[in-house]
Parts: structure tokens; sequence; C-alpha cells
């Protein structure tokens, strides 16, 4: 008898499947070949026997390896949303700033480092810091700021005190007469300071609007180019 129709008539089948199995194929492979060497060497009842055995071998091998590969994938957890930008509120603004601890966080306006001389009707010394989004456009020479983008001005008296924290945020549609700008004034407090008739300063602020009008070519911004 040759080894290949042995194998056909002691398989009953499997021998597609135990083909993949080296260790397995080997045995009855062994096993086959004494039989037509020798074939009263293993009774046909012994040949089946571990035909039944490497099936079974095959059945369990096999399951097992389909349920590691139907098992869900691992994901990696999602990154943390990032912080939503505040409203045209000037208690929103300030919570947004001391959330994002801007002072640590955020980018000092370059070439100006701390307590820069500065004039009125800001502070005698300033320091300026921008977001991620107004620097990448002073750094690009972009010519204008983009949505989103916000600039802190500390405004520090003669003695280096900190007398108001001034905010220019830019917000898309809010403000077209005046390049979208939003402008607040905050005491050091974070309480809103106001104007000599009461006004609170947030908002479409007018004495703001109007100073910072003469800077319209440089997107109504004074403490340098940033554009080309």
């Amino acid at each position: 008898m040759r080894i290949k129709d042995a194998a056909k008539q002691t398989s009953w089948g499997v021998g597609p499947f135990w083909l993949r199995f080296p260790s397995m194929q080997g045995t009855l492979f062994l096993v086959l070949r004494n039989k037509a060497e020798d074939p009263m060497r293993y009774p046909p009842i012994a040949v089946r026997a571990l035909a039944v055995i490497c099936a079974l071998g095959i059945v369990l091998v096999t399951g097992c390896q389909r349920s590691a590969d139907e098992r869900p994938a691992e994901t990696a957890p999602a990154a943390a949303p990032m912080a939503e930008l505040p409203d045209t509120t000037g208690a929103a603004v300030w919570a947004y700033l001391q959330k994002a601890a801007y002072r640590d966080n955020w980018t000092l306006w370059p070439d100006r480092g701390e307590l820069y001389k500065g004039q009125e009707p800001h502070g005698m010394l300033l320091t300026s810091y921008l977001n991620d989004a107004a620097l990448q456009a002073l750094t690009s020479r972009a010519g204008t700021m983009p949505d989103g983008a916000i600039i802190i001005k500390e405004n520090y008296m003669p003695d280096s005190t900190l007398a108001a924290v001034t905010v220019m945020y830019k917000v898309a549609g809010y403000n077209p007469d005046h390049n979208d700008w939003y402008f607040t004034k905050h005491l050091p407090d974070g309480t809103l300071d106001k104007a000599p008739n009461g006004m609170s300063l947030e908002g479409r602020v007018p004495g703001c609007q109007a100073c910072h009008s003469a800077k319209k070519d440089n997107d109504y911004i004074y403490t340098s180019a940033i554009g080309m």
C-alpha cells in the first residue's frame, strides 16, 4: 500500500488540517510509512486511533487559535480633549486663563521678556504672553492673528506691582468692524476693571478699539510687527 493511499484510508478527511501541524504530520507519516512497509506491524484499529487523536488535537489547537483571534483588539486610551476656548465674557476668559496657567504654559512675546518698557494707557512696565495660535502666527509672519489667538498683557506700575491684565482674544465673526477682536481688562484679582462711566471693560470696548485701530494694518497689535 502506498503511503498516500494509506493516509486517505485512515485520516477520514483530516489530512488538509493535520498537514498544517508538522509534529502531528510527522508522527502519523512515520506510522503510515512503517505500515506500508510492514502491514502487520500496526493493526488498522491502531492507525485509526492515532488519526483520531491527531484530529482531536487539531480541533483543540485550532479552537484556541480562533478564540485568540476573535478577542477584541485592545484600543489605546483616548487622548484627553483640548480645553475649549472661552465665550466672550470677562468671567469666562479669566477662568480660562487661570485653568491654562498661562504664566507657566504660554510663551513670552519673543524678544521682549518680562517687564519691558510700556506706555499709557497700559502700565509703565509690561509682560506679554501668547497662546500657541498667536505664537505660530507671529513667528511665521502671517500678518494676521487666527481665530482663537489670545494675547495677554500684564500691566505693571514702575515699582513692578501688577496693576491690571489686559487681553485681546480673536473670535471669528464677533467684531467684524475691528478684525474680530474681543478686549478685556481685569484687575489683579480677576474682576473686571470699569470705565469712568461705570461700564465694565469687556467686549467691544470703545477706548480699546479706537486706540488699536491706529495699528489696523498690523492686525491691531502694537507690540511688534506680525507680517513680513
